[in-house]
C-alpha cells in the first residue's frame, strides 16, 4: 500500500482516509518517521484496546530505541516530562496515580464547576465585545490552563509561560533544532518548578490533610505523607498535569466546534437539545478527539497481533483516531452523531493509564460549548476550512489546531 507520511501536511490535516486504509490492508502497520525512528502503528479498536491493556507494552522510557530517547529532548531515561505516572508502569505507576487520583475524582471536578463556570463566561464575555475571534487564544487555551493551575497552585501571572514552554516540548519540529527547542522548554519548565516547590514546603501547614490543603502540590508535599513521591517524581508529576490537563482540553474544544461547523444539523440539535450534551462531549471526542496516537509504547517481548510480530524493544504508537472510527465498532464511524447512545471510545485510553483527568475535561467541555451556544446565535468559521492549521511538529500525538478564527453574533 502506499506508504503512510506522518509529518506531512495532507496527512495530519486529514489522517483518517489514510488510518481506515491502514485498518482495512495494514492493521499492524510499520512506518519509518524523521531522525531515523521506527514506529509500529496499531489501527484496529479491538487490537488497539487489548495492547493499551497488555503490560508487554511498557511505558517506561528506559525500555525506548536510542532514536526514542533522543527524540524525547536528551531527558535520558525519564521520557520528556521526567518521571511521572505516564513514562512508567506497576507498581510505580500505581503508587504514583494513588496520590493524585484523589484530586480528580467526579465528586471534586463537580465541585469545581462553579469557577469553571464562572472562568468561562469571562472569558466567553471578552470575546462577544469583538466580532471575529480566534477561538483558541480566546477560550479553548486560557480556560483549562487557568483552571489546571488553580488546582496545581501555579500563580496566575506565570501561565502564559507554561503555553510557551509546552508548545516547544511538543509542537518543536522533528529536528536537531527542534530538540534543542523541546530540551530548553523542559528545563524552563523544572526550573520554575524547582524553585515554586521549594517556596510551598517553606509554607505548607503539616497540620492539614489532603483534603483540606489549599492546592494539589501543596498536598503532595506535606511531610511524612504516606508512598511520598521522590523529588524527580514529584517535579515529573507536576508537568505531566500542567501539560496533559490543560492541552487536551485546547485540541477537544477546538476540534469539536470545527465538527458542529461543518455538522450544522448537529449543531442545530445541540442547541434545541442541550440535554444531549453529555453523550455528545462523547461523540465529539470519538470524532475527532485531542490525541491522535497515545505516547510510544515499548514491547518487552515479541508480540503477534493480527498475524503481525512486533519484535522485542520496538516503538508503538496505539492510534485511538483510527481505532475510535472502526466501523466493526461504531456505525457510521465517518458520521458525527451527538445522539450516539453505544459509544465504547477510547480518546481516554483504556487500561491502567486511562485519563486521570478525564472527570475534568468532561466538564470543561461540557461548560465551553454550553456557554458558547447560549451567548452567540451564530457561529461561522471566518475562513475557508481548508485554510486552517493544523498544528505538525513534535512526536505527533496531539491533534489540535494553531488556531480557529470565527465570526461571532451575540
Amino acid at each position: 500500500m502506499t506508504p503512510v507520511d506522518l509529518q506531512s501536511k495532507d496527512f495530519q490535516s486529514n489522517p483518517y482516509p489514510s488510518y481506515a486504509r491502514l485498518r482495512e490492508e495494514s492493521p499492524v502497520h510499520f512506518v519509518r518517521g524523521p531522525m531515523n525512528s521506527e514506529i509500529w502503528l496499531i489501527t484496529r479498536y479491538e487490537d488497539a484496546r487489548a495492547a493499551l491493556a497488555d503490560p508487554r507494552f511498557s511505558k517506561d522510557p528506559k525500555r525506548a530505541p536510542e532514536w526514542a530517547k533522543v527524540m524525547a529532548a536528551g531527558v535520558g531515561d525519564e521520557g520528556p516530562l521526567g518521571a511521572n505516572m505516564l513514562n512508567s508502569d506497576p507498581p510505580d505507576h500505581t503508587r504514583q496515580r494513588r496520590l493524585v487520583g484523589m484530586a480528580f475524582t467526579r465528586r471534586r471536578i463537580e465541585r469545581l464547576r462553579p469557577r469553571i463556570q464562572e472562568i468561562t463566561d469571562e472569558l466567553v464575555e471578552a470575546m462577544a465585545a469583538r466580532r471575529e475571534v480566534d477561538l483558541i487564544t480566546g477560550l479553548a487555551y486560557p480556560l483549562p490552563i487557568t483552571v489546571i493551575c488553580e488546582l496545581l497552585g501555579i500563580p496566575g501571572e506565570d501561565r502564559d509561560d507554561f503555553g510557551q514552554w509546552t508548545r516547544m516540548l511538543l509542537a518543536s519540529p522533528m529536528t536537531p533544532e527542534g530538540v534543542q527547542s523541546r530540551r530548553q522548554g523542559n528545563q524552563n519548565m523544572d526550573r520554575y518548578l524547582t524553585e515554586l516547590i521549594g517556596k510551598m514546603r517553606t509554607e505548607v501547614n503539616p497540620e492539614l490533610d489532603y483534603d483540606s490543603q489549599p492546592n494539589l502540590i501543596s498536598a503532595l508535599i506535606v511531610p511524612g505523607k504516606q508512598d511520598q513521591l521522590s523529588e524527580r517524581e514529584l517535579l515529573g508529576m507536576i508537568k505531566l498535569l500542567l501539560v496533559a490537563g490543560h492541552e487536551t482540553t485546547v485540541n477537544l474544544i477546538g476540534n469539536g466546534t470545527v465538527a458542529l461547523l461543518r455538522h450544522p444539523d448537529q449543531l442545530r440539535l445541540l442547541r434545541e437539545q442541550p440535554e444531549v450534551m453529555s453523550t455528545a462531549i462523547d461523540e465529539l471526542l470519538r470524532y475527532d478527539g485531542p490525541i491522535e496516537r497515545v505516547p510510544m509504547r515499548f514491547t518487552t517481548e515479541d508480540v503477534e497481533i493480527a498475524g503481525v510480530t512486533i519484535p522485542e524493544g520496538s516503538a508503538v504508537n496505539i492510534v485511538l483516531g483510527a481505532a475510535d472510527r472502526d466501523p466493526n465498532v461504531f456505525g457510521e464511524p465517518d458520521r458525527l452523531d451527538l445522539a450516539r447512545k453505544d459509544n465504547p471510545h477510547v480518546a481516554f485510553g483504556h487500561g491502567v493509564h486511562y485519563c486521570i483527568g478525564a472527570p475534568l475535561a468532561r466538564v470543561e467541555g461540557q461548560i465551553a460549548f454550553g456557554t458558547l451556544l447560549r451567548r452567540f446565535s451564530k457561529i461561522e468559521l471566518a475562513c475557508a476550512y481548508e485554510e486552517l492549521e493544523w498544528r505538525i511538529g513534535g512526536p505527533n500525538i496531539m491533534r489540535g489546531l494553531a488556531a480557529l478564527p470565527l465570526v461571532l453574533t451575540p
